[in-house]
């Protein structure tokens, strides 16, 4: 299996980087995670997008274009032998003296991980399950994809005794955030609804995706401050990320929902199929009504 590191294909046993690399040290680094379906990847310029916005608040020298991480990816995927893929896009701020510093960084390490997917298929479901554990608030202005993953680790270690199930993370005021892996949507009197990044979450590029589509269907969505009882209330509810793309909820704790029956999962989860191998950006999309 090879990985591709800082323009050069290298076997994943014989890649290593400095142990005083900062992405190490301090977690000074960022990732983007997608996915190829049959060597095309899907939403990258959005992935890019915020991956490059994200290098600039943490003033690392380096921005990706498409041809460059198209031009890696394929040279990656070719080597490894697959056209369907789980992508993470890795940047690390680069080796440093030991302690804190205040410089920019100019020598990041950029490498490129991959490992085979089935082809995608059908909706899939997933339980939800509320963690006990809270969402801990952005380190600065917005939730970068860093490498600070402690508090999804360990929320991810509190669901040893569901497995499968998604953990769902609810802010400290008790309002619902995200899930450990995930965005999560539900769906209310005709309303579809999801946390407001005032929450802390992040803004995955599948939530912003199926917020377009959502829009574009002339559905109304909302984001705001939501308690557990609104989102139990609802009628249905899924999660969405790059690689599971949208999975429907069929119950969390002892609340039963209609899972992969949900109307609007379906529909969406059928939109989203039909964009897998063709857009780069959510912008690409047009107008479809739901029905």
């Amino acid at each position: 299996m090879f990985i591709w590191h800082n323009g050069a294909l290298v076997k994943k046993e014989e890649a290593s980087i400095s142990p005083f690399d900062h992405g190490f040290l301090y977690g000074v680094g960022l990732f983007e995670t997608f996915r190829v379906y049959n060597g095309h990847c899907f939403l990258l310029d959005d992935h890019l997008a915020r991956l490059n916005a994200g290098l600039e608040v943490l003033e690392i020298k380096k921005r990706i274009n498409r041809p460059e991480a198209v031009r890696a990816v394929k040279e990656l995927i070719e080597a490894n032998g697959f056209m369907d893929a789980y992508i993470r896009l890795n940047i690390s701020a680069g080796a440093g003296e030991i302690g804190l510093r205040s410089e920019p960084y100019s020598e990041p390490e950029m490498i490129v991980f991959s490992k085979p997917l089935p082809r995608a298929g059908s909706l899939q479901e997933k339980s939800g399950k509320i963690v006990s554990l809270n969402r801990n608030t952005p380190e600065g202005q917005q939730r970068l994809k860093s490498h600070h993953y402690l508090n999804n680790l360990l929320a991810y270690r509190e669901m040893r005794d569901a497995p499968g199930a998604e953990g769902i993370f609810l802010t400290k005021d008790g309002h619902v955030a995200e899930g450990i892996v995930s965005n999560i949507f539900w769906v209310s009197e005709g309303a579809l609804f999801t946390p407001s990044l005032e929450t802390g979450i992040l803004n995955g590029i599948t939530r912003q995706f199926v917020i377009e589509l959502a829009r574009k269907a002339g559905l109304d969505v909302r984001e705001g401050l939501y308690s557990v009882d609104e989102l139990l209330a609802s009628e249905e509810v899924f999660f969405t990320n790059s690689i599971q793309e949208i999975v429907a909820c069929p119950q969390i704790g002892d609340n039963k929902l209609p899972g992969k029956a949900g109307r609007l999962a379906q529909w969406l989860h059928n939109r989203y199929a039909a964009c897998r191998e063709i857009y780069y950006s959510r912008n690409e999309l047009g107008t479809e009504g739901f029905s």
